[in-house]
């Protein structure tokens, strides 16, 4: 059974900093893709960061570059976000994801259920 379990939510000042984890079992994590989405009341969820599976390869949306961290351990199959200069429209849930290759360009698709991370003054 795939798991991936969030941690590290919570409250935050504007410019405020915060650190999300994300603990995972049940399938090829050192082979996965790992991402972190985002989804504030109303809006879409969005793609925040990537990283792929060896680590050396990481993306972030254009609102978070210079401010956002992703990184991974392999042996420990966690996930991590670091999160800076925090603003108050980045108040949403934040969802952990898996992309795991099955062979060719199939992959399968596990989700957390998400922390939430509120930024407040």
């Amino acid at each position: 059974q795939e798991q991936l379990v969030e941690s590290g939510g919570g409250s935050v000042q504007p410019g405020g900093s915060l650190r999300l984890s994300c603990v995972t079992s049940g399938f090829l994590f050192s082979r996965s893709t790992m991402n972190w989405y985002r989804q504030a009341p109303g809006k879409e969820r969005e793609l925040v960061a990537s990283i792929t599976a060896g680590g050396v390869g990481v993306t972030y949306a254009d609102s978070v570059k210079g401010r956002f961290t992703i990184s991974r351990d392999n042996e420990k199959s966690t996930l991590s976000l670091q999160m800076t200069s925090r603003k108050t429209e980045e108040t949403a849930v934040y969802y952990c994801q898996a992309e795991e290759p099955m062979g060719g360009f199939d992959t399968l698709e596990y989700w957390g259920r998400g922390t939430q991370v509120t930024v407040s003054s």
